[in-house]
């Protein structure tokens, strides 16, 4: 399985983005997502992890993933999604949360993104129902002994575009006008 995150806006102390999975050649939208800012310094648990290509794997141990067991029973949490191999960082995770202080360069995922709610934290809605709905596809690929690769690719602003991903795409994006 092949997921990417596309980093469309770096606001304050967050950013924001949308999560696909690329499996098929095609994107198929899954979440919005929130992540730390981007710094050219890493500050620990508050800068988002550099652009590229991870391998994710399931993290069976650690205290998130003994809360996702008791908060979800082990029928449904086999383990924390862990991106993995990313330079300068441990425990990358991809998990519920709804602003950047829920995250330590972790992927929190969302089925919706309030602009009129966004803080200096940004944020994201409906985490749980989201992880819930993409958590178990994810992990059965695992599970069955798949790998799932996850690709962050910068699109928001002048930090580092890769080449390859100089192309047009086109992406949902919900936006609220209100009218006086």
């Amino acid at each position: 399985m092949k997921l990417e995150v596309l980093r469309i806006s770096s606001e304050g102390t967050s950013t924001n983005g949308i999560l696909f999975d690329v499996t098929d050649g095609k994107r198929k939208f899954l979440s919005y997502t929130l992540e730390d800012e981007y710094r050219d310094e890493k500050v620990s648990g508050k800068t988002r992890v550099p652009s590229g290509t991870y391998n994710v794997t399931l993290r069976t141990e650690g205290g998130m993933n003994q809360d996702y067991n008791e908060r979800f029973g082990t029928d449904f949490n086999k383990g924390m999604l862990w991106v993995r191999d990313v330079p300068g960082f441990e425990y990358i995770l991809i998990h519920i949360g709804n602003t950047a202080e829920d995250t330590s360069g972790c992927l929190l995922v969302g089925d919706s993104q309030n602009n009129n709610q966004i803080t200096e934290y940004g944020f994201i809605g409906s985490s749980t129902n989201n992880y819930k709905r993409i958590y178990p596809p994810i992990s059965q690929v695992l599970l069955d002994g798949g790998e799932v690769e996850i690709t962050y690719v910068d699109y928001d602003g002048d930090i580092g575009i890769s080449p390859s991903y100089e192309k047009t795409i086109t992406v949902p994006i919900e936006i609220t006008v209100k009218v006086k």
